[in-house]
Parts: structure tokens; sequence; C-alpha cells
């Protein structure tokens, strides 16, 4: 195998795929980036068994063939190159020789044929959408995915395609972030899938603000495709709480809120807020809400905002962290506060297609 390619376009594929190499792997082969050169493309492929990952990139291919590389130790020698142009030679015994303007390098492979195979995904379900799009979504839900691994069917995203319409949740059992969006599909195609929190922050990475992806499932696996890239992930197996009961009814207020104002508010506020207690209390009242922390071994915190609001006096109390977070994740101007009393969930809505219901806290008079 020989080729000569780009470091910045060497550099940019290594990156792309070596996230998914494990540090601690009982395999070497796992430690490996798969390099297969054919046609004027090099194609790089790393796998932990659980995600996979594959990334295409132009090159001089003098010689076709495949070898494998040791990801991390690659990637720290490309970064390093001192000229824009490489020369890679691989002999039969998988010695890789890069060259790069007074460089020589002389790295040890494994052969391509140890590398697991990627599933294939014939007679798979479709699904085709803007990668932006997919990206937004992936935003506005994924930092509310459970990190409890005895709950692992919370461990990542529910996709849930039905009615032309994709749902995406994540819930940690104390707060639910849910986006939908409309999208075609057959009847006969819906499905609900889990994707694993890896797979989802992989995605969030590839992702580009160009193009479709399409998006490919199985009973166990799922593929995203862009193109020139693709990512590969097994699903959780598992039923998805009914998250639909979650989501509490008819709301008696409903709070129009500047969310960066709010968002800094909050921070700040919450910078004396104790650590066992963990909370932040609201109290709404005419044209007003006061945001407040309290601790008796730290100290309290204050800020008014005047907001549009005719209501009663309600006071709720939410973990500080959970607020932020989606106001951090949205890009509108306003969002709306729902809320029905002091012990129901508030929910935080912007639009017609993303809700964040977030459970409230004790409050201590």
């Amino acid at each position: 195998m020989k080729f000569s390619i780009s470091k910045d376009s060497f550099q940019q594929a290594i990156q792309q795929v070596q996230h998914v190499v494990s540090a601690r792997t009982t395999l070497a082969i796992l430690s490996n980036v798969l390099l297969r050169a054919r046609e004027g493309v090099l194609e790089l492929t790393t796998t932990d068994l659980d995600v996979g990952v594959t990334c295409s990139v132009p090159a001089e291919v003098e010689e076709e063939g495949a070898t494998t590389l040791p990801a991390r130790r690659l990637a720290t020698i490309v970064r390093e190159l001192p000229s824009e142009d490489i020369d890679i030679s691989v002999d039969e015994k998988n010695v890789a020789s890069i060259r790069s303007g007074p460089s020589f390098f002389k790295v040890l492979g494994l052969t391509s044929e140890e590398f697991p195979a990627l599933p294939r995904f014939e007679g798979a379900r479709e699904f085709r959408m803007d990668q932006q799009l997919l990206r937004d979504c992936l935003k506005k839900t994924s930092y509310a995915i459970s990190t409890d691994e005895t709950r692992y069917v919370l461990n990542g995203i529910l996709f849930s395609f039905k009615n032309n319409t994709l749902t995406m949740v994540a819930t940690d059992g104390r707060r639910l972030a849910m986006v939908e969006q409309e999208i075609e599909f057959p009847q006969s195609q819906e499905v609900d899938i889990i994707v694993p929190t890896k797979a989802v922050n992989e995605l969030s990475r590839l992702l580009s603000d160009t193009g479709d992806v399409i998006i490919r499932v199985t009973n166990s696996q799922v593929g995203f495709d862009f193109g020139d890239g693709l990512l590969i992930s097994k699903l959780i197996d598992g039923n998805y709480p009914n998250y639909r009961q979650v989501i509490p009814g008819e709301a008696k207020e409903r709070i129009a809120l500047e969310r960066e104002v709010f968002l800094k508010a909050i921070s700040r506020v919450s910078l004396l807020a104790s650590e066992k207690s963990n909370s932040v209390k609201f109290q709404f009242s005419a044209g007003q809400v006061e945001i407040v922390a309290q601790s008796p071994d730290i100290g309290e915190a204050r800020e008014i905002l005047a907001i549009n609001y005719k209501g009663p006096a309600i006071t709720i109390a939410f973990n500080p962290e959970f607020a932020m977070a989606p106001l951090r994740n949205l890009s509108a101007d306003e969002v709306t506060l729902h809320l029905i009393d002091e012990i129901s969930p508030g929910v935080l809505r912007t639009g017609s297609s993303f809700l964040y219901v977030l459970m409230p806290m004790r409050v201590n008079s």
C-alpha cells in the first residue's frame, strides 16, 4: 500500500475517528485505526465494538491496500509533521514508513484482517434528515441523559419515528427534555430506538452545517451516513419508559422570560446555593421574579428581574444546574415557563417543538 496525502486532511480525518478508540482495551487491534487506500480515497475506520466511525478523505493512491496502525500514536505523529505533504508506504509485514519533509517515521501495525468488520444495513429502515437539524435536536436534549448505569435504558436518547415525526427524548428521572421534528417516512418504517450516550456524543461532533444524514435502523444497530463519514452504533436493548405521562397537564400560569437574562441571573445567584440542598427559589409576584439562594453556612444571594406577570404569588424551587441546562442549549430569545402550582413540575417551552419538564425541590420557608 502506498499513498500521498495532505497533512490537513489527514489530521482532520484522524481527529474525526480517534475519539472512539478506547484507552483501555484488551484487544490490541481496537487501539488501531484501519487505513484502506483505493481509487483516490483514503478511508479511516475505528471501533470499540459498540460504536464505529468511518471517514473518507482524498489521497493520491499509488498502490491500493489496507493496514491498521496505532490510532493515538499516528494522530500525534501527523500533528507534529513539519511539511504539508505526507507520503506513506506499508510493506507486507504491516510496517508503515511515513515521510514528510526531513522527517521519517517507521510504525509497526497489525494486519487489516484482524480488524472487526462493521455491520451491514441490508433491508434496514431508512430515514433522511438535515444534518444541522439533527445536531440542533441533539443539543436540545443530550444534557438530560441519565448517567445512572443501573437504569441503563435512560443512558441514551430515545428516537421515536411515528406519524411522520421524529420525537427525541432524554431523561434522568428528575428532568426530561423533548424535541419534535417533522420528517417524512412511510408508516411501515415506524420504530422506536434508544441511541447510547457515546454514539450521541460522537454524532454531535461529526454532524456538519450542510447536507443530509441518512439514518439506517436494524433490530440492534443504527447507522448515520453523512456521505464522506459514517457512524455505526449498537442500540440500547429495552423499553423506554412512557415519557408522555411525565408531562403535566394544562398550566395555570404561562410566564414569558428572556432566556439570556434569566440564565445569567440564575448563574449569579446559584454561586451561593449550598452543595447539600443545591436549590434556588423563584418567587413570582406581580411584575417580577425574585431569584434567591440561601444557605446557613455560606450566606444568601438575591436578584430581581422585571417580567410580564399578573398572576398570584408562586414560590417554587429548582436545582439551578437543571434550570440552566436547557437555557444554555437553546437559541430562542424568549422561553415560556409553564407552572401549575408550587409542587407540580415546571415546564419550559420554546415554540411548539421543544419542551423541558423539571421536577421542583422542597421549599424551606
